[in-house]
């Protein structure tokens, strides 16, 4: 039976169930790859990656989400990650948090799927102002006021909210009509090979006018090279994520090259 787009699919069975992970029928983990803060020379953030137990990429996991696990898989991740990081000190580094990517579509009521989240942080003592929440901006968002909803809770919680993939999807900058998330990250198809191209210099100089203006941080992402990350560094970009800097670490917190 087809079910609603923002149907709990678990509600009879309450949260501790629908955290079950064996229910998924599938296992998984994450790595890290660290944020930097050019500006201040420190790290940012890490963002937690879904990985496979033996270090299977992030495609060949999540080609195994479907409608039916899809709300189970996405509370999963965010336990997952806050554990890890736990437990691997991320919160004792100064002011550095930790981005969770979440599928909106799976969040059928912000106040009640938060829960888990507040839980496990309560659980694993990782600090709520931390949490960084990035929805991409390629996944089909049917309800624009709702993923708002989403956004308005997560920010009175004290999360940190972001949009990835900026650019790549099917709305662009008029998503920032709806709602203003604190943090955009530029996706690779925009900031690869800048330093050689007007063009997508022009775009991004654009997006960061906007943003400065709406009160907007900017994340440049996938960097590869010092002549993509002094160019963006010339347009104003401060935040920045790519193999420039440190791969994604798995199940560990490796340290960026900050040279």
């Amino acid at each position: 039976m087809s079910q609603t787009l923002f149907e709990n699919p678990f509600r009879s069975v309450g949260c501790a169930e629908c955290r079950n992970t064996a229910a998924l029928g599938f296992a998984f983990t994450m790595a890290f790859q660290p944020i930097v803060d050019l500006r201040e020379r420190r790290l940012f953030a890490y963002e937690a990656l879904v990985r496979g137990p033996g270090e299977e990429s992030a495609a060949s996991i999540l080609a195994q989400v479907t409608d039916q696990n899809r709300y189970r898989f996405d509370q999963s991740c965010r336990i997952r990650a806050i554990e890890l990081a736990s437990r691997l000190g991320l919160q004792q580094i100064p002011d550095c948090k930790l981005s969770i990517n979440f599928l909106p579509n799976a969040v059928y009521q912000p106040e009640t799927c938060i829960r888990a989240t507040l839980e496990a942080a309560q659980q694993f003592d990782f600090p709520l102002d931390r949490l960084m929440f990035e929805v991409t901006e390629v996944e089909q968002i049917e309800d624009p006021s709702h993923l708002k909803r989403i956004f308005d809770a997560y920010s009175k919680r004290g999360f940190t909210t972001a949009i990835d993939d900026f650019g790549a999807g099917y709305s662009g900058l008029n998503l920032l009509a709806s709602f203003q998330p604190q943090i955009i990250k530029l996706d690779m198809a925009l900031t690869r090979n800048i330093h050689a191209d007007v063009v997508r210099q022009a775009i991004v100089a654009g997006i960061i006018q906007v943003a400065v203006r709406l009160g907007i941080e900017v994340i440049a992402e996938g960097i590869e090279s010092t002549a993509e990350r002094d160019v963006l560094v010339e347009l104003g970009v401060r935040y920045m994520q790519g193999y420039l800097f440190a791969r994604p670490g798995f199940e560990c917190l490796v340290e960026p090259n900050l040279a």
